[in-house]
């Protein structure tokens, strides 16, 4: 199955990536990740991508997609794959399109985690992680039991800045103006599947499943 997660920052597409990319064993496949081995490896695409990143710039539709061809080219993509992070314009979209075309492929599902925005706002700004372990918290659903103060090592707990109100705002006006239009795409090839992201993880993982098994 050759898949595509949208959803907000912050609606639990990695989770759902992962229990996806274990359980239906599709590679799960992150723009990011993709960068950060090509710029590691110093492959040509991975020197065009950090010339831009360097200066701060966004990468170019052209050089991204590129580097998602080729990441689709491996071996472990053959029987399918999870994109996610990608694609984030309509441009990137109808070249996947015409690039799994040409190799007798096609996109079986594009599962959108639907979270209101301000289910979002709340879960992102509430959120605190341990400045030592790592753990994560969150102020009103899994709060540490002593304010400020990590259960697991005794650390601080603080705020990530782009998890304040401001970034968290500026992420989801983003978010809205690239994939609305991509939602409207996915709908006209009458691949998109919506599932309710406010739900418990095993139950969106459940509706999600249901959906795929619909597309076997």
């Amino acid at each position: 199955m050759n898949l595509i997660l949208l959803g907000p920052p912050g609606a639990g597409k990695g989770t759902q990536a992962k229990l996806i990319s274990s359980n239906f064993e599709v590679p799960h496949i992150s723009t990011g990740d993709i960068f950060r081995a090509n710029i590691s490896q110093n492959t040509e695409l991975g020197i065009r991508a950090k010339q831009f990143m360097d200066k701060g710039l966004l990468v170019p539709d052209e050089v991204t997609i590129d580097i998602v061809k080729d990441r689709l080219t491996k071996d472990d993509c053959k029987n399918g794959f999870l994109l996610d992070g990608f694609p984030r314009t309509v441009k990137q979209a109808e070249a996947l399109d015409k690039f799994l075309s040409q190799n007798g492929k096609k996109i079986d599902a594009t599962i959108l985690i639907d979270v209101p925005k301000e289910d979002i706002f709340d879960r992102m700004t509430g959120r605190r992680v341990c400045t030592k372990c790592g753990a994560s918290f969150h102020v009103k659903f899994n709060p540490p039991k002593v304010e400020g103060i990590c259960d697991l090592c005794g650390s601080e707990v603080v705020q990530r800045k782009d998890d304040t109100e401001e970034t968290v705002k500026e992420r989801l006006e983003v978010y809205d103006k690239q994939t609305e239009p991509l939602v409207v795409y996915y709908k006209s090839k009458n691949v998109l599947k919506a599932v309710d992201g406010t739900q418990d993880i095993n139950k969106v993982f459940k509706d999600i499943s249901n959906i795929l098994g619909e597309n076997d």
